[in-house]
């Protein structure tokens, strides 16, 4: 029988690099004693060589890192502040450090995730509503780390979540239980994130629902833009080009419809007499403006998602598997359609 190959062990790492195995390991583990230059030299050939080190031989060495990394395509976004947030604040808690690592644009993430197995820091990561490529799992599974997703399950890992497919139907529900036919539906993709995914939850409710309650579709009513305000206000700029327009707008996100709400505003029509408009997240600004929306509660994600890293660590039972509920909030931006 053909023989497996032979797994890598630090000391092909120290001969490779050409330095001793106490070298090595303080290398490898960020210890002290390492000149930057041999550090780097280690770290590359580990990196080369596919080989990190063992969590556990790493704790024997000096205990647990306590320190777990995030990962988070966006920063300044109010979703991403709140998951965070909350997360943060459990984990602090518990005396445990946050490395927090950005990855906004495709070469960041391909720079992260082709350096992180070899320079393993952390006792977990959290990966934050982004989705994770098959080739980006590998090397996240190298890491020999627990791995859990808040706010977005896109990977085979323990998650927190909300169903955006269910999320969406309410919303959808809402606007064909108040009459209405033509409902254009305003769909948001991130451009920073690589397009390998499944269709989006919220725009499988739109046709699901749709195709429910009997009413056609019609392509000229479904718009795909970036996800952004501005954004979704061009993007209501096309729709209201139509022969004729929605009586009703489900938008992906409320960024996105409360974009939509300033076209039609300057456009002169009325919300919700001439138009209805609903979103999905119930962001703070929602209430101002007065727009109906799908409330998820992001906070409260960051958080569970902060005690069931607790719980895997420590070796208790946990639901791998949490779906948060959401809500139908109605405000004064949905209505019936005129007669």
């Amino acid at each position: 029988m053909p023989q497996s190959p032979r797994k890598i062990n630090m000391e092909d790492v120290a001969r490779a690099a050409g330095v001793s195995m106490a070298t090595a390991s303080r290398a490898l583990n960020n210890g002290a004693g390492v000149a930057e230059a041999t550090r780097q030299r280690v770290l590359a050939v580990a990196e080369r060589l596919s080989y990190v080190v063992s969590p556990e031989a790493s704790r024997l060495a000096g205990g647990a890192t306590g320190r777990v990394a995030v990962v988070v395509p966006h920063i300044s976004r109010w979703f991403f502040a709140a998951l965070l947030e909350g997360l943060e604040s459990v984990l602090r808690g518990a005396d445990l450090d946050v490395l927090l690592y950005h990855v906004g644009g495709i070469e960041d993430r391909q720079d992260f995730f082709y350096r992180l197995p070899a320079r393993r820091k952390v006792d977990a990561v959290v990966v934050l509503a982004f989705p994770v490529g098959k080739e980006e799992q590998r090397r996240l599974e190298l890491m020999g780390v627990t791995i859990i997703a808040a706010g977005g399950q896109h990977a085979p890992y323990p998650s927190v979540c909300i169903d955006d497919e269910a999320a969406g139907r309410q919303a959808m529900n809402h606007l064909i239980f108040l009459g209405h036919r033509r409902i254009a539906m305003i769909a948001a993709v991130d451009p920073d994130q690589p397009g390998e995914l499944a269709p989006s939850g919220r725009s499988n409710a739109y046709y699901a629902a749709l195709r429910d309650a009997g009413i056609p579709v019609d392509d000229r009513l479904v718009v795909t833009v970036d996800w952004g305000g501005s954004e979704g206000a061009d993007a209501m700029a096309r729709l209201l080009s139509q022969p004729e327009p929605p009586t009703a707008v489900y938008a992906h996100s409320d960024e996105v419809a409360l974009g939509a709400i300033r076209t039609l505003r300057r456009a002169g029509l009325r919300i919700p007499e001439d138009v209805s408009v609903i979103g999905i997240d119930d962001h703070p600004l929602a209430e101002l403006a007065d727009l109906t929306t799908v409330r998820q509660p992001v906070r409260q994600q960051g958080e569970l998602a902060g005690r069931m890293l607790l719980d895997i660590l420590r070796g208790q039972e946990t639901d791998r598997a949490v779906v948060v509920p959401t809500q139908l909030v109605i405000r004064n931006s949905t209505a019936p359609p005129r007669a």
